[in-house]
């Protein structure tokens, strides 16, 4: 599972209880936090009886399983080696990639020609983020098929598997859009479990932003574009997505009047369930 815990939970009320509903509720074995407000990793983990990584800032790492070892940081994810059992390892690494300038925002809401949405997406935090991050995991990626590597998280990007020319109508007549953040990784190796699962964009969206904004301002302004932003990336031929969803628990009031929902977070959760061979 992807989560990203909206400032740690704090955006609701009782957020670590409703955190550890939905962690029972859907039953991940792995979750890969963003947003933790630097303690939240460690304090749902606690609540589970979990193993835990916990970064300073927005990344942590709940598992069923033991986190044998930190092995690495970028600027915005972090990663760690779990021991499945028997021998077996798994890499899993959750990013939060920067958020401005938002590019269903160029384009719905200032209808920037491509060519200007593209060049702002260059230019936006993400997408060097995407880059340092395919750099830093070409030698995992190399060694997949032997240690499995899982790239879960908040991208704050669209993807360029979901803007096509069948979506334009969803995505305010824009389409098809090449986003450079989803194919950097998926040009280092990563695939998108959600996507080959729900190969078709236009039948399965599966929109992660956002339960509680469908209008800007929550309850009013204009229409908030909606997209599928987080992910759960994967390499190596020992993992085979079996289903994948985007998930949210209840119907969650809109902004500002979130505070007493059920569903936690201003995000959809994803939730894939893989085999592992080997």
């Amino acid at each position: 599972m992807s989560l990203n815990l909206w400032h740690g939970g704090a955006q609701v009320d009782n957020g670590l209880a409703k955190q550890v509903a939905v962690v029972r509720k859907h039953r991940p074995d792995i979750v890969g936090l963003q947003e933790t407000s630097g303690h939240a990793a460690r304090d749902l983990a606690a609540e589970l009886g979990w193993h835990h990584y916990q970064s300073g800032g927005s990344i942590g790492v709940i598992s069923r399983f033991p986190i044998t070892e930190h092995v690495g940081s970028t600027s915005a994810a972090a990663g760690v080696r779990l021991d499945l059992g028997g021998g077996r390892k798994l890499e899993l690494w959750s990013a939060h990639l920067g958020y401005h300038p938002y590019g269903p925002y160029d384009a719905c809401f200032d209808r920037m020609d491509l060519e200007r949405i593209l060049a702002r997406e260059e230019r936006s935090g993400r997408v060097p983020q995407a880059r340092e991050l395919a750099t830093r995991l070409a030698g995992a990626v190399d060694r997949a098929d032997e240690v499995p590597v899982l790239l879960v998280g908040d991208f704050n990007s669209p993807s360029h598997l979901d803007w096509t020319a069948a979506t334009r109508d969803r995505h305010c007549g824009y389409g098809p859009v090449d986003w450079p953040t989803t194919r950097i990784l998926a040009d280092a190796g990563f695939q998108d479990s959600f996507r080959e699962i729900h190969p078709d964009p236009a039948r399965v969206p599966g929109e992660t932003w956002s339960p509680v904004y469908p209008f800007h301002d929550g309850s009013t302004g204009r229409v908030e574009p909606q997209d599928r932003i987080d992910y759960v990336t994967y390499a190596g031929g020992a993992l085979t997505p079996l289903r994948s969803a985007a998930v949210v628990d209840g119907r969650p009031r809109p902004v500002p009047d979130h505070r007493g929902n059920r569903w936690p977070t201003d995000h959809a959760a994803v939730l894939t369930e893989f085999a592992l061979g080997g």
